[in-house]
């Protein structure tokens, strides 16, 4: 299939698909013209990243585990030990940014608080 119906299909635009080919995601076929073919399996392949891009993971992450990924009844499935591993260290990180957040929130709720009250808005007297 050409990008165009893979982009159809798997709700993903074409500028990403190329993206995914640029950062070594995809690996279509090429025709003497230049064009694209993707297999059905790149279906899935495409459902797989963008379920580990909304986990939180970067394209150079995915790289590296989206070999060792499968789904499974509607869920990723971690194929190989290592991947286990990547992907603990990966949450780690996201737990890390989370409490980083946190932090900033309580910083900035402090300084609100600390404030003036805001400014009711005037009323509205209507004109006689």
């Amino acid at each position: 299939m050409r990008i165009g119906e893979l982009s159809r299909r798997t709700g993903v635009h074409e500028r990403l698909l190329r993206y995914y080919e640029q950062q070594g995601l995809l690996w279509p076929e090429r025709a003497a013209s230049g064009y694209r073919y993707y297999q059905e399996s790149d279906i899935d392949t495409v459902q797989r990243i963008r379920r580990l891009l909304a986990a939180g993971l970067n394209t150079e992450t995915i790289a590296q585990v989206l070999p060792c990924v499968r789904v499974r009844a509607g869920d990723l499935v971690p194929l190989c030990p290592e991947t286990v591993d990547n992907l603990r260290h990966q949450r780690e990180r996201i737990a890390h940014a989370i409490e980083e957040l946190r932090a900033s929130r309580d910083l900035l709720d402090a300084v609100i608080d600390a404030g003036p009250l805001p400014l009711s808005p005037p009323s509205a007297h209507p004109s006689a």
